[in-house]
């Protein structure tokens, strides 16, 4: 199995713009991801704006 590198710049949040790279910090930081629980509470309570930046609609 071939796998593929890891690009940090690469973007997971679109809503936050954040990247791989960002998730990894912040995880390495806190040793939880802060930035996880920040996306659950847009998305529970209807701040996110996946439908509008996310390049695939969703």
């Amino acid at each position: 199995m071939v796998m593929k590198p890891i690009d940090e710049h690469e973007v997971l949040c679109h809503c936050f713009g954040l990247t791989r790279g960002d998730i990894a910090d912040d995880l390495a930081r806190h040793g939880t991801s802060t930035l996880l629980t920040k996306i659950t509470q847009a998305k529970l309570s209807g701040d996110c704006r996946c439908v509008e930046t996310h390049p695939e609609k969703r």
